[in-house]
């Protein structure tokens, strides 16, 4: 069997995104207005910002699910004009608040992102469930192949949804607060993971992320959103700020760097969200 750093589709072509004057409007109400910004293939980019501020929104137009008004390119292709084969060879979504079937077992969901690999009437082959394998490997879930996902943990759950994903060795993976309800050792491992992965094959990836530490640990770039708008754009050291964090999180911290990581800490006081 392969080694677990061969998850990802060998000789893939890393996907640039291309992203310009995007607009969502839900219910009448606009959720995104004019965001424009670059991915370069094979570059981590983290979305960050308040409650509200449009990131999971952002992550659904560029997996194509909604409508949105202006250009959002994977490559040379508009996002909503991929086929749903096409669009699941190519882009793995984890999202916050994943559907789960109650009474598969941990194997048989992750073996659901080979789908897009398996022909229509096929059925799935050797190196599928070799993919399946090193995917549950990956991220510590073998002892529970063949439990059904009712009766994992949160963690678990969490821990399987990433695996599927990861099953799909699609090369832009797009991460919907990827770490939420894991504790401290498997955000680090996963993240790492996927660190990994995105070094080793060149994919591009696109998280959202509650934790400002967490959030400029791996990505090359980081955009901040607020109230459906881009309102910074770069490294983490020039977005993750006091000034802006205070400004748009409505918030008191104090950011202070760690080596290569840039460290929020929460600070108390009159009148501040903490």
């Amino acid at each position: 069997m392969r080694s677990p750093r061969d998850l990802s589709v060998p000789n893939a072509v890393a996907i640039d995104i291309h992203c310009r004057n995007v607009t969502v409007s839900l219910s009448g109400s606009p959720v995104l207005t004019d965001v424009s910004f670059e991915v370069a293939g094979g570059a981590w980019l983290t979305i960050i910002g308040p409650n509200g501020a449009g990131k999971t929104t952002l992550l659904r137009v560029l997996s194509g699910l909604i409508p949105y008004q202006g250009n959002a390119r994977l490559s040379r292709e508009e996002a909503s004009e991929l086929s749903v084969r096409t669009r699941a060879q190519r882009v793995a979504l984890v999202p916050q608040t994943p559907l789960l079937p109650e009474h598969f077992t941990v194997s048989d969901y992750v073996l659901l992102g080979r789908t897009a690999h398996i022909p229509v009437f096929g059925i799935e082959k050797q190196d599928d469930l070799d993919v399946v394998e090193e995917c549950l490997s990956a991220l510590h879930l073998l002892p529970f192949a063949r439990r059904q996902l009712s009766h994992l943990s949160g963690g678990e759950r969490q821990r399987a949804v990433i695996a599927r994903c990861l099953a799909q060795q699609a090369p832009l993976l797009l991460l919907d607060e990827p770490t939420a309800s894991l504790d401290v050792g498997h955000q680090q491992q996963v993240l790492g993971l996927i660190g990994d992965l995105q070094s080793q094959r060149g994919l591009t990836i696109v998280s959202t992320m509650h934790d400002l530490t967490l959030a400029g640990l791996h990505a090359n770039q980081v955009l901040m959103l607020h109230a459906g708008r881009v309102v910074a754009l770069g490294t983490a050291d020039e977005v993750i700020t006091e000034e802006n964090i205070e400004r748009y999180y409505d918030a008191r911290v104090r950011v202070q760097r760690d080596g290569d990581t840039v460290v929020v800490i929460p600070r108390t006081g009159r009148g501040t969200t903490t």
